[in-house]
């Protein structure tokens, strides 16, 4: 055992960690012992006491104890080895197999005793026990004491390397003394600091589990609003340099447009046109359903800058969704004879094509500019940047919006989001911003289909997915692993993609997840945009990043691992055309519980309703499938499953603050200092 006294060491100074594990490692975000302490396990494996044979079921696993009758036998099978045993009591009886593990015909022998624990399946003999762990009946005992971590993997890092290396660097850590003051940690019972730690890896129960969770969430919350508290301006009184009068072209355009402005949009328009004319700097949050008409507001009031002399800018989180406003601006323009200036700018332009955008922008010859994140490049220089407008802007960080905001005096700020989050928790995540609700749909939208199924349903799922492509739509399927695990039951990206190609020839199916290299995830977008890819098989990289009105289905697969908001955006991906769009959930639980939660999706459609609902229905036990995304990028909290906590932080970090601004008392020093280390490593990527 290597003794470390630096918790950022890379990983490859623990034992059996070498340079090719270290990069499988890379993959996952780990580099340091620290980052390793912080990659919190997705769910836990509990040790049942066996049970009798009888009482097995299919589609779970089961432990049973029991003698051999005889000794194991090992056939082959299209060359692979199999071997297979029988146990027996007085239920009834199991047969066990094995594949590629000869070796233990030699362990397995007749009246030897063996605790046998593995996923039940059926197959035609009856159930059979598929590639069960052996235990010796003192060592399943020891087992049934702890909580196994299962965490996320990737191909060639299996879960037992990823527990193994967590064991060393609990044991090499240096401990931290507790930052967070007394005061609070008794105020909301919060357990010590490094016992959080070390408990999250490997609780003794479910209690020891609540506590350490408990206190983990309570610092993610607490850290970052304390960061955006401080952090972040107040604007509210702050005067504006950028004081717009004239609206003639904007009110011409919108007069013109071949649709009415919902109510919700007319209130919301004024709302922004009140800040933009007001003298104050808007920072403004516009929360709207998909479809729900943004983007128009959006280039309404791009244009009221650019017709004051302004100049506005558009930030996408991808490029593909960046061309596609792009293009659509500059049609929108072109037909109403709007001589406006707008222009592109994204990472995969050429050179000479950037340096010609780049003087354009700094000449205002370029009224709007519409990019990526390479808007905030340094050798991108406004003039007289008056409004930036991020869309579904929870995919940038603190760091880059600041950068950006550098780029001209007192911006005004204009957030879009499809994410539905209730206002309570909204008014605390956005605690400077205005907020607008866009609560209203366009009259012309045709709601979505649902259907909630089994995972029987599947082949007629194809067959229909089949059928719409047939007629010259296009379709998603969502998974929620990008590959296979062995210790999670879930589909996933690149198996299934494979499974597709078989079930449907005829068609053209790519894949797309977030492992893949920026370049590749815009070719398989782009390609799916202009209809060249007929399916589409993802994870949740989806929910924000294209804009196919053609996309008419939404299977999504293990339906019962997200949380609904995550599922109502990702259905959201659908019903952007004129023709009838559906949506199939796919729910492999029993669960009664995660049944009730899929029905509230399965009846409505309305975002903020199913964001409530959501928020009523997910409990604080419920942290084991995956984690709401998009909002926010926590790493254990849930900002539903946790919404009591969260409002909690709110009021303590603003009682904190009230009475030491600056966190200059003794008893703040700790706190001060971590702080300042999270505002380094963390602020890049937390997303406001």
């Amino acid at each position: 055992m290597v003794v470390m006294d630096d918790n950022m060491r890379p990983v490859t100074a623990l034992k059996g960690i070498g340079e090719k594990t270290a990069k499988l490692f890379e993959k996952i975000g780990v580099r340091t012992l620290d980052e390793l302490l912080h990659y919190y396990p997705k769910g836990y494996d509990t040790y049942r006491p066996p049970s009798a044979i009888g009482e097995l079921k299919e589609g779970e696993v089961g432990v049973v104890d029991g003698y051999l009758k005889s000794s194991a036998s090992t056939g082959y099978f299209n060359g692979m080895a199999v071997v297979t045993a029988t146990v027996s009591d007085l239920t009834g009886r199991i047969k066990l197999t094995w594949y590629h593990m000869p070796y233990l015909k030699h362990t397995l022998r007749q009246d030897t005793h063996f605790i046998f624990r593995g996923r039940v399946v059926r197959k035609r003999s009856g159930l059979v026990m598929e590639q069960p762990q052996i235990y010796r009946p003192d060592v399943y005992e020891e087992q049934m004491k702890r909580m196994q971590p299962v965490y996320a993997q990737t191909k060639g890092l299996g879960n037992k390397t990823i527990t193994l290396a967590v064991e060393q660097a609990l044991a090499a850590r240096v401990m931290e003394r507790d930052y967070m003051p007394s005061s609070l940690r008794q105020s909301n019972e919060l357990a010590e600091y490094n016992f959080a730690i070390e408990h999250i890896h490997f609780p003794l129960d479910e209690t020891d589990l609540h506590f350490a969770r408990k206190r983990l969430v309570y610092d993610e919350f607490f850290f970052f609003l304390l960061a955006v508290k401080r952090l972040k301006e107040k604007r509210g009184e702050t005067k504006s340099d950028y004081v717009m009068k004239e609206d003639a072209m904007c009110r011409r355009l919108e007069a013109q447009l071949p649709y009415r402005l919902t109510a919700a949009q007319e209130r919301t328009l004024n709302e922004v046109y009140g800040d933009l004319k007001g003298g104050r700097v808007m920072n403004r949050l516009i929360q709207g359903d998909v479809g729900s008409g943004k983007t128009i507001l959006a280039i309404l009031a791009l244009l009221l800058a650019a017709e004051n002399g302004f100049q506005g800018a558009l930030m996408a989180p991808t490029e593909v969704l960046a061309r596609q406003h792009f293009e659509s601006v500059t049609a929108l323009f072109a037909q109403h004879g709007i001589e406006k200036q707008v222009i592109l700018v994204t990472g995969s332009m050429t050179a000479k094509e950037k340096r010609i955008a780049y003087e354009n922008i700094e000449t205002h010859k370029a009224d709007i500019i519409i990019g990526t994140h390479a808007l905030i490049q340094e050798k991108v220089i406004f003039d007289r940047l008056a409004l930036v407008i991020t869309d579904e802007q929870h995919r940038f960080g603190v760091a880059q919006r600041e950068m950006l905001g550098n780029k001209g005096a007192l911006l005004h700020v204009m957030v879009m989001s499809a994410t539905p989050i209730p206002r309570t928790l909204a008014i605390i995540l956005y605690g400077d911003l205005d907020i607008s609700v866009i609560d209203e749909l366009p009259s012309d939208r045709l709601p979505i289909k649902n259907c909630v199924v089994d995972p029987g349903y599947r082949e007629r799922a194809y067959r229909f997915i089949a059928n719409e492509v047939s007629k010259g739509r296009q379709a998603y399927v969502i998974c929620p692993m990008v590959e296979e695990s062995e210790m999670l039951e879930a589909e996933n990206v690149l198996d299934y993609t494979k499974l597709l190609r078989e079930k449907l020839p005829a068609f053209r199916i790519e894949f797309l997840h977030g492992k893949m290299k920026a370049k590749e995830k815009n070719k398989v977008m782009e390609e799916f945009a202009a209809g060249a890819v007929q399916v589409l098989v993802s994870t949740t990289v989806v929910e924000v990043g294209v804009n196919v009105p053609n996309a008419t289905v939404m299977m999504i697969e293990n339906a019962e691992r997200f949380g609904l908001a995550q599922l109502h955006q990702l259905r959201g991906r659908v019903g952007r055309g004129d023709s009838q769009s559906y949506c199939i959930m796919v729910n492999a639980s029993k669960d009664q519980g995660k049944n009730a939660r899929l029905e509230v999706l399965n009846k409505s459609n309305d975002g903020f309703f199913i964001a409530s609902e959501d928020l009523r229905l997910r409990g604080p036990g419920d942290i084991f499938g995956l984690r709401q995304s998009g909002e926010m990028e926590f790493k254990l909290a849930d900002i539903y499953t946790d919404a009591v906590t969260l409002k909690k932080v709110s009021e303590d970090v603003d009682r904190l603050l009230a009475g030491d601004e600056e966190l200059a008392r003794p008893e703040h020093v700790e706190l001060k200092k971590k702080l300042t280390d999270y505002l380094k490593t963390s602020l890049d990527t937390l997303n406001l």
